[in-house]
């Protein structure tokens, strides 16, 4: 039982460059990072034109470039056996996030040769955390040191339709929004509304931010996160409004009862963005840990995309003295957080370990965000 390492820039670059020249022959012109992400409170409303208070992690994917005389795609990486090769418009799996973005970039207009590529990442793969993004942003940012600046508004259009359209996840564009803007030491305001990004300064004083990676199965493109997707467009079409934003709660009574779970999380999960970012301003950490319970607590029985793994891990944080906790992400597995005071992350890591333990679960693993 041990936090996982975020590791240096140097050595994953280094990890990078020599994959890069090893397995394909090729020596790195540019090298790229984008980090992984938790997400404070906010979940499952990027795609509801909604608010959500995502923060950057330490931990974070690196990808290193080197042109092509050709316009194909070569990938490898050091989570990934075997190398990609082909034309990026045809890329799938793991590709689909890293060759993907070179044809992104190229219907964006941006002049994007061949390219050969490696990766290496501290993000743990699904988890929750966002590594998806992490990759793709890190091979965006990775072209545009090799062909020169490219606007970040560009990438994070790229990025997006890498994943909806090349590996057919329809995420709402949380994670890649943090992967290109988030900043250390700042969580990202995010309204989906407006397009505003503001950053709040997340300092809780004598608190960590536990991340607890569940080790349970977790997938966006598996048809669960779409249907979720889809229904709340169809509770607004419902409704007659663009989205689940213009819904307030007294108009919730109006929604058909099959819709309804899933319009009041996302109404009341708005609210709770809202008060929770008050609530750092005010340095209320009670109450910001009361609104991230509050939100595990939607997003279990009103959204339904908890697990028993992710409920054991918060009750047992709550249990052995967090102010607040949750799941974090798009859910159906994946990871969760808990505030915690710094002298009980131990007995914290070490309660979750022994429930899971207990119950003969994989074995969790912790992060410190």
């Amino acid at each position: 039982m041990h936090l996982i390492d975020p590791g240096t820039a140097a050595e994953h670059v280094r990890r990078a460059a020599n994959l890069l020249q090893s397995a394909l022959g090729a020596s790195p012109m540019a090298a790229g990072r984008a980090a992984g992400r938790v997400n404070l409170v906010g979940e499952h409303t990027d795609y509801n034109q909604g608010l959500c208070l995502p923060l950057a992690l330490p931990h974070a994917t690196y990808t290193v470039v080197a042109p092509r005389t050709d316009d194909q795609v070569r990938a490898v990486s050091t989570l990934a056996t075997g190398t990609y090769t082909g034309d990026p418009a045809t890329a799938t799996g793991w590709a689909a996030y890293s060759a993907g973005v070179v044809w992104a970039l190229r219907e964006e207009g941006i002049d994007v040769p061949g390219i050969d590529m490696a990766i290496a990442s501290s993000v743990p793969v699904g988890a929750g955390l966002s590594s998806s993004a992490a990759l793709s942003c890190s091979v965006a940012m990775a072209i545009g040191a090799l062909v020169g600046p490219i606007d970040p508004e560009v990438m994070l259009r790229a990025t997006i339709r890498a994943e909806h359209e090349r590996a057919g996840a329809p995420t709402g564009g949380m994670d890649q929004t943090v992967a290109l803007f988030a900043t250390p030491g700042e969580a990202l305001l995010l309204d989906f509304a407006d397009g505003t990004r503001t950053p709040v300064t997340w300092a809780p004083p004598g608190l960590a931010l536990l991340v607890i990676d569940t080790c349970a199965p977790h997938a966006l493109a598996d048809g669960q996160y779409a249907a979720r997707r889809s229904a709340c467009d169809e509770a607004a079409a419902a409704l007659g409004v663009p989205s689940l934003r213009q819904v307030e709660e007294p108009a919730l009574a109006a929604v058909p009862d099959a819709w309804l779970p899933l319009a009041r999380h996302v109404v009341t999960e708005n609210r709770r963005v809202e008060e929770l970012v008050q609530a750092v301003a005010a340095g209320d950490w009670a109450e910001v840990g009361a609104l991230m319970t509050s939100s595990h607590e939607s997003l279990r029985d009103d959204f339904a995309v908890s697990c028993d793994q992710l409920d054991v891990a918060v009750q047992a944080a709550l249990d052995h003295g967090a102010l607040g906790a949750r799941m974090t992400g798009g859910g159906f597995g994946g990871s969760a957080i808990a505030l915690v005071p710094e002298d009980l992350v131990q007995p914290s890591m070490a309660a979750v370990a022994a429930a899971y333990a207990s119950r003969h679960w994989r074995e969790p693993r912790f992060l410190r965000a």
